[in-house]
């Protein structure tokens, strides 16, 4: 299965323990989607 991003603006919540939201933005970049917004949080 595949799913086409290109083109396709995203919002990215990463978590501060786990995957960042940079870290989640250049995968997305990298498949051709935009990143609006990007976060990082701490989920407790």
């Amino acid at each position: 299965m595949s799913i086409n991003l290109k083109g396709k603006k995203v919002i990215i919540i990463g978590e501060r323990d786990g995957v960042q939201g940079p870290a989640i933005a250049e995968c997305m970049k990298s498949a051709g989607a935009e990143p609006l917004l990007v976060q990082t949080q701490r989920f407790v």
